[in-house]
């Protein structure tokens, strides 16, 4: 069955979040005969119910659901509640943080999106001293300029993505048009690869700055098409991405210029559908990918068998941001917010070569990007991608690509 996140969150209250409960649930079923007499831990998931992020989201609570079966639905011994909570805008996003602290008594937050919304959480986390893990918005000052201890983030930040791309885009050519989203994750992607085509000696032919929620763009691929550019540089969130695919696709273009974008979801291509799907992209995980770890295969195999198609990417990073924030409180051995930073500070998994983990000073999740196309002929209603890369090669490297300090911007203060 699929849930509608209003639904989800609805049911999900029920299993997970009622103050009242005794015991914890797995699945969708209560641990009968054990008792639980200890407080619960509560976390607040802040996720959007509505609006153009909405089906990222719902992959993105499917997977925090999932660590958190996977964990007996406990940490330290005691159960724990999940309270979900929407990010409709980033002053709703602020409000409904506070209110998980003040009211709901959580230890630590969970969740971001959108990097507008990510940012506001961010400051409240800031100024009431609880940890907050984002598992999802990429914009670079979340983890450069305003940083702050209580505030960690897995995935990369736009530069990182954006430079595991380029090579893989450059020879369509350097005369590229950009159109992106008029808010923080848009915005940075446009200063970037304007700062990586200028270097590179190539040419912005045409940019522009489309509001969240666009129903038609055909006003702007006229321009694309008037402008000739090589290659279409988009920037566009989730389901404003699958309108414009299937618009592009409408209007002729698919095929005419080659399209290409960071940090999509998979959702994002399954919605445009598999005559209009089309590009080159930056993901951090996809579930046909051979070189998936054995936790990583599982947690795919338990997505499937509970909700019926495959887990998306977003599942994943729910799943492993949720995993992250109840290994650190176990590393904690504490629900004190301060020792739950430190916890998250110091929790590190392994994958393949690479130890996964928080830097300490910037809390960025050290992580591969993969480079995924869609295929020439996709014949499979989940199957899109072929993976190109997973960058970048040697483990060695993920410091330098992710930059120094000084690069990214961040100085944290208390």
């Amino acid at each position: 069955m699929v849930h509608k996140p209003g639904l989800v969150a609805t049911r999900r209250r029920t299993l997970l979040g009622a103050g009242a409960l005794a015991m914890p649930f797995i699945g969708n079923a209560p641990l009968v005969g054990k008792a639980w007499a200890a407080e619960p831990i509560r976390i607040g998931l802040i996720l959007a119910k509505t609006g153009s992020i909405v089906d990222q989201s719902e992959y993105l609570a499917n997977g925090t659901f999932l660590a958190l079966e996977e964990a007996g639905g406990q940490a330290l011994g005691r159960p724990v509640e999940l309270i979900w909570l929407d990010e409709p805008s980033p002053q709703v996003a602020q409000q409904n943080a506070q209110k998980l602290i003040e009211e709901h008594k959580v230890v630590a937050l969970i969740g971001g999106a959108l990097s507008s919304n990510a940012l506001a959480v961010s400051s409240v986390a800031k100024r009431m001293k609880i940890p907050y893990v984002i598992n999802n918005a990429a914009a670079r000052e979340i983890t450069g300029r305003d940083c702050n201890r209580y505030t960690f983030r897995l995935n990369p930040a736009v530069p990182v993505q954006a430079r595991a791309l380029a090579p893989y885009i450059m020879d369509y050519g350097k005369r590229w048009y950009l159109m992106t989203a008029a808010y923080a994750f848009g915005q940075d992607i446009r200063r970037t690869f304007t700062e990586i085509l200028t270097a590179a000696g190539g040419t912005v032919v045409g940019a522009d700055e489309v509001p969240l929620n666009t129903p038609d763009y055909s006003s702007y691929i006229l321009k694309i098409r008037q402008a000739k550019p090589d290659l279409v540089i988009g920037g566009v969130p989730a389901q404003d991405l699958s309108t414009f695919l299937k618009q592009w696709n409408e209007l002729g273009m698919k095929g005419k210029i080659p399209f290409a974008e960071i940090a999509i979801g998979d959702t994002d291509l399954w919605a445009v559908g598999p005559e209009a799907a089309t590009g080159v992209f930056t993901s951090l995980w996809w579930y046909g990918n051979p070189d998936n770890p054995p936790e990583d295969r599982a947690m795919a195999a338990a997505h499937l068998k509970k909700y019926g198609k495959p887990a998306a990417d977003k599942s994943w990073m729910g799943w492993f941001a949720m995993r992250s924030l109840l290994g650190a409180i176990e590393l904690a051995k504490s629900t004190d917010p301060e020792a739950i930073v430190g916890g998250l500070e110091n929790w590190r998994v392994m994958n393949g070569d690479v130890a996964m983990g928080y830097r300490k000073f910037d809390h960025q999740m050290l992580m591969r990007t993969l480079v995924i196309e869609t295929k020439p002929v996709i014949t499979d209603k989940w199957d899109y991608f072929n993976v190109k890369a997973s960058l970048p090669v040697k483990a060695s490297d993920l410091e330098a690509v992710f930059g120094t300090q000084a690069e990214v911007g961040c100085t944290m203060s208390s």
